[in-house]
């Protein structure tokens, strides 16, 4: 990042190799529309690019880039006045993937669980998950991410896991078997 801020033009593009894989997960899996998730992906790095100066050295950059894709989605949100995303069914297995078929059925069966059971989360606590389980952040960062406390990203952090372990309790007893 130090090397970007300084006009080094190959720095932006491994910054973008690095990152965007991640930030478009985290929209294909809150958004889920792939051509939006895409958008919000461009938008989010030219925002960045804009912002750039305003980067302190020494900051981590994952938390300080998926501060600046949430209000992205925040603003998209607004801006369609929609409330809850659609499902896009990119996301699901590919019911052609090779292997035994018992097994690709059952993991597309306990993936569809495990989607069903996140989207019945709110909003929040689904962002919460996808940041502290996917991105890995910590939640000190997920709460500078999502302008709230450290607390309060843990309060929904616990919310979120116990509604998935009640909701998928059945696939973890499976597999204690």
């Amino acid at each position: 990042m130090e090397a970007y801020v300084a006009g080094d033009a190959e720095a932006f593009r491994r910054l973008f190799r690095a990152l965007a894989p991640s930030v478009h997960a985290f929209f294909a899996r809150t958004v889920r529309h792939g051509a939006v998730a895409e958008d919000l992906l461009q938008t989010t790095f030219l925002k960045l690019h804009r912002a750039r100066g305003s980067w302190r050295r020494g900051e981590r950059v994952r938390p300080w880039v998926f501060t600046i894709a949430a209000r992205v989605r925040t603003d998209w949100l607004r801006q369609k006045g929609r409330e809850e995303e659609e499902i896009d069914d990119e996301a699901l297995p590919d019911p052609e993937a090779k292997g035994d078929p018992a097994a690709v059925a059952l993991a597309r069966e306990r993936s569809e669980r495990v989607r069903a059971a996140l989207d019945a989360l709110s909003g929040p606590q689904r962002d919460v998950v996808h940041l502290h389980r996917f991105e890995e952040l910590s939640f000190a960062e997920i709460g500078k991410v999502l302008g709230i406390s450290e607390g309060a990203a843990k309060l929904r952090a616990f919310r979120a896991y116990a509604a998935l372990r009640g909701l998928l309790d059945d696939l973890v007893t499976e597999d204690l078997s």
